[in-house]
């Protein structure tokens, strides 16, 4: 047998540090903060709704929190989670859009026609707009709603602005990934706009200053303006930690000891996140918001190891379905939860959120139908059993087919050669090719590379394309028992064959060059007219850019990015 070794290192060295054996339970880590046990007893009464922060950060690792043994200072996440509740089984999906779309609509990405991949800057694609959305149910309670940050639920037409779909205000991205300090973002050689908008327009004069900061700052901004007696909602999607790499230097100072020079800019970047979130609590006090108040933390999907993220001990990255893709770091920290200070290991995924703060908020979901999210308050709050007992993880008809599946291997109702997971209880299922599936350690050293080893070449896990595990017993996924256990296999196919029944048709459309950005004054923004069609591809000319003042504006930006990120890299060699 092979071993896979490097710098000194092998499957056995690591085995002897313990870290294969890393104790799931292990009080230092996950385990209850210990409190005097008169600190469970009942909150004060809801006298009215309470105001609602939730707060969704972007490939941030399992890893990469404080109570989970990160070398990454989350102080202050610590200390939300510490005095709220921790969500152990906490599930999200392994790419953005997936993610974001399951906690607007309640639904899985099979019931939008999200199941595949994201919503890119030049899809004539959004979130279908017969959805009702978590804010516009929360409007409808009386709410103000407010979205700080990262949209990536498409932006085609005005009619998919957030601020058409349940935000009063919005400051933020449409795309998925943007310059922290320009805004600028290239989906292709040649294809770059500015993005950042303040509604419906384009903020040109908040270019050069560090996302993570103007968005806290504007959660700040809204909190001072508005009276705490009126319920409000403010979804932070922070853009940090996804890449590019970018933190201000002072932060990237304090991890000078990292050899790995990915993970010691990625270390200050949730560092500085971390500092965010502490104005923003800081915020909440100040302006009398906080006694009332519920803040809900999640990550969107797992790290990306190889831009300095670590999902360790679980298996897999982030854009798989393995764990270390699709378990999420999640707490909810408030005044009015029943029983603080405590871990929960109630199954919870993202599609949850939707009626658990719908029903915080009071609201109506008797006139919502085909939810797959449950409300999971009492789970959360009073310690009480989950009602969610299963988990469609997805079901991804486009996604290249696995070698060596087929409906034979799938007892002839399913082709295992189709991506799809579930989890059914304790047991989870893997069709097709779930992606990267290595485990990957922290990456600490000078120049570590994406991975130290590969256990499925030991495995020769490639020729397969069905794998069960017992989640709960075994987590890191080490384990695979489809071979032993055929009944569970069989039983957890049928279940995707129910839901597949269920699946509408993928939306994944053609890009379209009018969305270049030179054609919309050199930013990212709406194209299509409010009279064409949700997939529209149209088949007229580009409109040209009306205000040359801002296309000269957007060329400046440019120039000044080039500037910046040269800097920035000669910087980065001195550090």
């Amino acid at each position: 047998m092979a071993v896979y070794a490097l710098t000194g290192f092998s499957l056995v060295s690591l085995l002897s540090f313990g870290y294969l054996s890393w104790d799931w339970m292990k009080p230092s880590l996950v385990a209850d903060v210990a409190t005097d046990p008169m600190e469970k007893s009942l909150p004060p009464t809801f006298t009215r709704p309470p105001h609602i922060i939730f707060i969704l950060t972007d490939d941030q690792g399992y890893h990469d929190i404080g109570y989970h043994g990160s070398d990454i200072q989350t102080p202050t996440l610590d200390r939300l989670a510490a005095e709220g509740v921790k969500l152990e089984n906490y599930y999200i999906q392994p790419i953005c859009t997936p993610s974001r779309s399951q906690l607007i609509t309640g639904r899985y990405q099979i019931h939008t026609g999200l199941q595949h991949s994201i919503i890119r800057p030049r899809q004539p694609n959004c979130l279908p707009l017969d959805q009702v959305t978590l804010p516009q149910k929360l409007q409808e309670a009386g709410y103000s709603t407010h979205m700080v940050g990262k949209w990536h639920l498409g932006f085609y037409k005005k009619e998919c602005l957030p601020t058409r779909r349940g935000f009063d205000t919005f400051l933020g991205s449409l795309t998925g990934n943007v310059d922290y300090y320009t805004y600028d973002n290239c989906d292709g050689p040649g294809v770059c706009g500015y993005d950042l908008h303040e509604g419906e327009d384009v903020a040109w004069d908040q270019s050069g200053k560090y996302s993570t900061f103007l968005y806290a700052q504007r959660v700040s901004k809204i909190l001072a303006s508005h009276s705490p007696k009126e319920p409000i909602f403010i979804y932070v999607a922070f853009q940090a930690v996804h890449t590019p790499l970018q933190s201000p230097k002072e932060y990237i100072y304090r991890y000078r000891s990292m050899g790995n020079v990915a993970r010691r800019k990625y270390a200050a970047m949730v560092t500085c996140m971390d500092e965010a979130v502490k104005n923003i609590t800081w915020a909440l006090k100040k302006y009398g918001f906080y006694d009332n108040s519920v803040i809900v933390f999640s990550t969107d999907n797992g790290g990306q190891t190889f831009s300095g993220g670590s999902n360790w001990p679980l298996r897999g990255r982030k854009g798989t379905y393995w764990e270390g893709g699709v378990r999420g770091i999640g707490f909810v920290h408030s005044p009015l939860i029943k029983r603080k200070r405590r871990t929960s290991w109630a199954l919870v995924h993202i599609t949850d959120w939707y009626p658990t703060l719908v029903s915080l908020a009071r609201g109506n979901l008797s006139n919502v139908q085909g939810l797959d999210g449950y409300n999971v308050w009492p789970a959360i709050s009073e310690g009480k059993e989950s009602p969610r007992t299963e988990i469609l993880h997805n079901i991804d008809p486009l996604y290249n087919h696995a070698k060596y599946g087929s409906l034979q291997d799938g007892f002839g109702i399913w082709n295992t050669a189709v991506q799809a997971s579930i989890r059914v209880g304790e047991w989870k299922l893997l069709t097709g090719d779930p992606g990267y599936s290595d485990w990957i350690p922290p990456q600490t050293l000078t120049n570590f590379p994406g991975s130290w080893w590969n256990l499925e070449r030991l495995t020769d896990g490639l020729r397969k394309s069905v794998w069960l595990f017992n989640i709960t017993a075994d987590p890191y996924e080490r384990y695979d028992l489809s071979e032993q256990r055929p009944d569970v296999v069989r039983t957890l196919l049928m279940r995707l064959v129910h839901y597949n029944r269920t699946a509408i048709p993928v939306r994944y459309p053609a890009e379209n060059p009018r969305a270049h950005p030179d054609f919309n004054g050199g930013a990212w923004g709406p194209w299509a007219s409010e009279d064409d069609g949700e997939e529209w591809e149209g088949g007229r000319e580009p409109l040209k850019s009306r205000n040359k003042k801002k296309k000269k504006k957007c060329k400046i930006c440019k120039l000044r990015s080039f500037f910046r990120k040269l800097n920035t890299r000669l910087m980065s060699n001195r550090i």
